[in-house]
């Protein structure tokens, strides 16, 4: 471009930004295809090491790849118990086939073209990409809906679907590889609140109905955020006149989707009274709900007040029902209190916010106080326009709820962050318009804005710079750790990370199929990398084996080998340093894992010698059932 043809270029522009803009409005959805493709693409090369050696690092996701592949060899649909899991009678796992669908579907696509491996790793690497897409969509519709008519809102969606990029943990649950369940649940919970603010009331009934209901059946995880929205759509019935338009499809889609749901995807454990999982309880009180809703929405009440009593009845009269009947659902995970202080409360996620170290804290709550900020802008900017102003509330006062929960438990992180977008993205588009058309004040304060949003949405690369610069600037310095804590912290990540690899476990292929006592949350990557099986996972139904095996890592090595017996295995494999086993080093000093990691070997434990190259970062011991039980033999590691 000459320096003629400048003028000429800026007059004309305009023009094209303006069909370029009523382009993206009116194509938003395919462009957000788009998006999602690159994404796709990005996260499938920056994550193919992880994806080429079938790294699964969640037990759930190991779990998941395991029960895919058994139903895909011919496991029934209804049937979700994992047999390799303390067998012969297996473990009740509490989960649905509603997740299962797109990666057995994934599965089956790339084994006509490749080899089987190969299959069900693409399989693993594009599953958890496909609720990231409905995601996007939702994020796109709400801040369409929020961005109203104001100058520049055709562009609104574009901040929104590009937002995640800046939610580490919560895109982590949409990574490769991360095949879980918890992706579709997020990406349901902004589906259900896209539904929720929808101009047109019976889409967004229906649309919030059936996703709430959805979310029940792959799992119960987000029921408070789902039963936080149902409230929204009453409280909006009770102060809005004529919201019934929305509560009335909302509660028929949410009792008739959740009693299908059940038929469909209820397992044979799920179809007794449990509390974890869809259930006949959760179809009653869904059902109630429903018709309490549909009822009431056709109540003639005229005043706010009237409809709030008439409300407060039918909610009164469902959660009594609820309680009165299930009163053992009000505890999240029904265990017993020796498992809960045992297992549970050594779980990081399972513990508050105020429990982690700042350098988790920090990065993960800068985009929830973006938007809080964002949305105290939003609720002024918008004071007199009742119908956006309710939208702004409904979805703050959910991400509020949201970050709240991170003072229960850490798991809401992803939620937290998720929830966040819409108003933070709102704040970054108001931002980037003022710079565009606001006065020479407001671009600049526009401009030290959006820096200012940028930096924070950058928030988990560049906070140990900014923690190193002012370390420097300030002259200070971070308290040293020992020397032992630095190299027992290395040995524990290296320990973590090596003894799940799937070169280091393939090797046990070497034996016949048999059964392995090891860590608790080492034993559903041993059944997805091998063909043997394990005593237990973490999943609370099958508690009883779970106190089996802390008393067994816990008590004296007298008592370890009835323990094992009880559970038919045949080899303990131990890996020194795995973070669960530190846990009973410090927990139990005396006891048998304790003075296992000390040298101290039973006679009746015999050494496997594995045929391999390299290192292994395991011991296998052969279980010798036969031998005295007194004896020890002192061995150095």
């Amino acid at each position: 471009m000459n320096l003629q043809s400048w003028p000429a270029f800026r007059a004309r522009a305009p023009h094209w930004f303006a069909i370029l803009t009523a382009y993206a409005d009116r194509h938003w959805k395919w462009l957000t295809f788009l998006i999602w493709i690159a994404i796709l693409v990005g996260m499938l090369v920056d994550r193919w090491p992880a994806i080429h050696w079938l790294t699964l690092s969640d037990t759930d996701d190991n779990i998941r790849f395991v029960q895919v592949k058994d139903w895909l060899a011919g496991q029934g649909w209804y049937d979700l118990r994992q047999y390799r899991l303390d067998p012969p009678g297996g473990a009740n796992i509490h989960w649905s086939r509603l997740v299962d669908i797109p990666l057995a579907g994934l599965m089956l696509f790339f084994r006509a073209f490749v080899e089987q491996d190969l299959a069900d790793r693409l399989a693993c690497a594009i599953a958890p990409l496909l609720p990231l897409f409905l995601l996007m969509l939702s994020l796109g519709s709400i801040a369409r809906r929020l961005a109203g008519d104001a100058v520049g809102a055709r562009w609104a969606w574009l901040f929104a679907v590009l937002a995640p990029l800046a939610a580490q943990m919560g895109l982590g649950m949409f990574a490769p590889m991360r095949i879980d369940h918890h992706g579709w649940q997020l990406a349901l919970a902004l589906t259900m609140m896209a539904g929720l603010i929808d101009r047109n009331w019976l889409r967004g009934g229906v649309v919030a109905g059936v996703s709430s209901a959805l979310s029940v059946a792959i799992g119960m995880e987000m029921i408070v955020y789902l039963a936080a929205g149902g409230a929204l759509v009453a409280l909006r019935w009770v102060f809005r006149d004529g919201a019934g338009r929305r509560m009335l499809p909302y509660g028929l889609s949410l009792a008739g989707a959740t009693s299908l749901c059940y038929v469909l995807f209820a397992s044979y454990d799920n179809r007794h009274m449990v509390c974890d999982a869809i259930s006949p309880i959760w179809v009653a009180v869904f059902g109630a709900a429903g018709a309490g809703m549909v009822l009431l929405s056709r109540l003639p009440l005229r005043l706010w007040w009237q409809r709030l009593i008439a409300g407060m009845i039918v909610g009164g009269a469902v959660g009594l029902f609820f309680l009165l009947n299930w009163p053992q659902c009000l505890t999240p995970y029904q265990i017993s209190p020796e498992l809960q202080q045992l297992w549970l409360a050594n779980i990081r996620e399972a513990k508050p916010i105020t429990a982690q170290a700042q350098s988790l804290v920090v990065p993960l709550m800068a985009l929830p106080a973006v938007g809080l900020l964002g949305l105290l802008w939003a609720l002024w900017d918008v004071r007199r326009d009742s119908d956006r102003l309710w939208a702004f509330a409904t979805i703050g006062l959910m991400m509020l709820f949201s970050t709240a929960l991170l003072f229960w438990q850490l798991r809401a992180g992803p939620a937290a962050q998720l929830l966040a977008i819409p108003p933070a993205a709102w704040a970054g588009w108001r931002l980037v318009t003022a710079i565009f058309t606001g006065s020479r004040r407001v671009r600049i304060l526009a401009g030290i804005g959006t820096l200012l949003v940028g930096a924070i949405a950058c928030a988990y690369p560049l906070y140990p710079q900014v923690i190193t610069l002012w370390q420097q600037a300030t002259g200070t310095k971070p308290k040293p750790w020992r020397p032992s804590a630095i190299a027992r912290t290395d040995a524990i990540k290296k320990a973590n990370g090596r003894c799940r690899t799937l070169p280091a476990l393939e090797v046990l292929d070497q034996l016949p199929p048999a059964t392995i006592f090891t860590m608790v949350d080492l034993g559903p990557r041993i059944i997805a990398t091998t063909h043997h099986s394990a005593v237990a996972g973490p999943y609370h139904r099958n508690g009883a084996t779970i106190l089996d095996m802390h008393h067994a890592y816990d008590g004296p090595a007298d008592a370890f080998r009835p323990i094992a017996a009880k559970h038919h295995a045949t080899y303990l494999l131990v890996c020194p340093n795995f973070p669960e086993g530190t846990i009973y080093q410090s927990r139990s000093p005396r006891g048998f894992y304790a003075d296992l990691m000390r040298g101290t070997i039973p006679a009746w434990l015999q050494p496997v010698t594995l045929k391999t190259a390299m290192t292994l970062p395991y011991t296998l011991y052969r279980i010798d059932y036969s031998a005295p039980g007194g004896k020890k033999v002192a061995q150095q590691r």
